[in-house]
């Protein structure tokens, strides 16, 4: 039987639950002293698909790039709107439910949901994250763009493991089934 493979959310949020500033800064997480790369190289060859939605795709596209940093990943960025696709990355114009169920049942490694907001929201809702590592910054933000929208789901989880690097802890939790 083959192993299925899994949606992870990877990501950063300071200790009060907010993955960047409302102004959509991220300054506050690169002046906190981690440890070499925080784990991301050892979890970035456990991937192999990528995720985004359009927000979260621009806003990388913003900080000056000129293409995706995912070498040798397939990258898709979910969109409303049609787009052509690039050579990087490729724009979905369907249902990011429905497409990701279909990436789930394919070959590969695991897939790797990028950011928070409107895509991570309509994972939770339908239970399509299977796992959650999440780097938790000693910062307090007060307010911004918080990592879990109000909504009408509930999961329950599993703790897998804590690491420590540096100022970061790393909770990795599995969904129970």
């Amino acid at each position: 039987m083959s192993k299925k493979r899994k949606v992870v959310l990877f990501i950063s949020t300071s200790l009060d639950g907010y993955i960047a500033t409302k102004d959509e800064s991220l300054d506050w997480l690169f002046k906190v002293e981690g440890e070499g790369d925080n784990g991301y190289s050892e979890f970035y060859e456990t991937v192999d698909t990528i995720l985004f939605g359009k927000k979260t795709y621009d806003w990388v596209m913003k900080q000056g790039i000129e293409e995706l940093p995912y070498e040798n990943k397939e990258c898709y960025v979910f969109t409303r709107f049609p787009n052509n696709d690039k050579e990087d990355v490729k724009f979905i114009n369907e249902d990011a439910v429905h497409f990701t169920k279909k990436l789930k049942n394919q070959k590969g490694k695991n897939i790797w949901i990028v950011g928070g907001g409107e895509l991570l929201h309509s994972f939770l809702r339908e239970k399509l994250v299977d796992e959650f590592i999440i780097k938790i910054a000693p910062t307090l933000l007060g307010e911004g763009i918080p990592l879990f929208r109000e909504g009408d789901y509930q999961l329950n989880l599993s703790l897998k493991n804590i690491r420590i690097f540096n100022q970061f802890v790393e909770l990795h939790y599995e969904i129970e089934k």
